[in-house]
Order: C-alpha cells, then structure tokens, then sequence
C-alpha cells in the first residue's frame, strides 16, 4: 500500500513538469537587411536581437532571456537562429552611420526586418552659434613681482 502511494505521489510530481516541456511556443527565424542613402549595403555593423515578450512554462513562467549579437556581412545581411514568436527589439549599429532601433511585434515563421541607415546629421546646441575659442580670450599667467 505504501509503495502505490509513494508511486502516485512521485508521478503526480512528474507529470506537470512534462506537461510543461511538451508545450512549445510558434518559433521564427529572422533576417535583417541593412542598406545606406544610397541604397548599398552596410558592411561591418553590429546587429543586436532582444527577445522582450514571451513567458518560458518550463521556468515557471519566467521570462525568455534570449540576446543575439551578430555582425553583418558583406551584403549587409544578418541571420539569426529560430527564437519563439513575440514581440522583439532590433538594434543596428554601423561606423559613420546613425544608430538604428525599434521593436517589432514577430508572427510569422520567417520575417525580414528591411533597415535604412542614415549618415550622421549636423550636431544641434540649445546655445546657438557660438564662435570658437581664441587664444587671446584666454586669461594671461601673470608671474608675481619679486620681493
């Protein structure tokens, strides 16, 4: 009697958890394209993949923490491995280019995220135009008289 109830009190501990790891969420694979102004590919950027929704049953209901960094290749392309459907931020940085980021709600098997670079634009000051610097604005070392 003792062995049936010990029996039923571990397959009772088991089943859930299996439960748990037969469900599995639609999965995604995503590529993102990168093109400039001129619409050539960027080389030899940086793409960053966040995954921000999404809930994993196997943890209990704990967040999916999955982060991709990839660089680009010669025809400006990214690919990153299958990851669940959900919402997700895509971050693209490229040397003499603005950086580039924005999320994207993913619920299709295959997404390409198209991404346009643009150069970098005229710096902008709450001062205005201030003239630069001269020399002769500058305060003059004075040495002290000799005593």
């Amino acid at each position: 009697m003792t062995r049936r109830v010990f029996a039923g009190a571990l397959s009772s501990l088991f089943l859930p958890s299996t439960a748990l790891w037969a469900f599995e969420s639609p999965q995604t694979v995503i590529s993102v394209q990168v093109k400039n102004d001129y619409g050539k590919p960027v080389q030899r950027g940086s793409v960053i993949l966040d995954f921000l929704s999404g809930h994993d049953p196997k943890k209990f209901g704990a967040r999916h923490k999955i982060h991709w960094e990839v660089r680009l290749n010669l025809q400006g392309a990214a690919s990153f491995p299958s990851i669940p459907q959900g919402k997700v931020r895509v971050q693209v940085i490229a040397d003499g280019y603005q950086t580039f980021g924005q999320n994207f709600d993913i619920d299709e098997a295959t997404k390409t995220i198209d991404v346009h670079l643009n150069y970098p634009q005229k710096q902008y000051s709450v001062h205005g135009d201030m003239p630069p610097a001269k020399p002769e604005d500058k305060p003059k070392e004075t040495t002290p008289p000799p005593q």
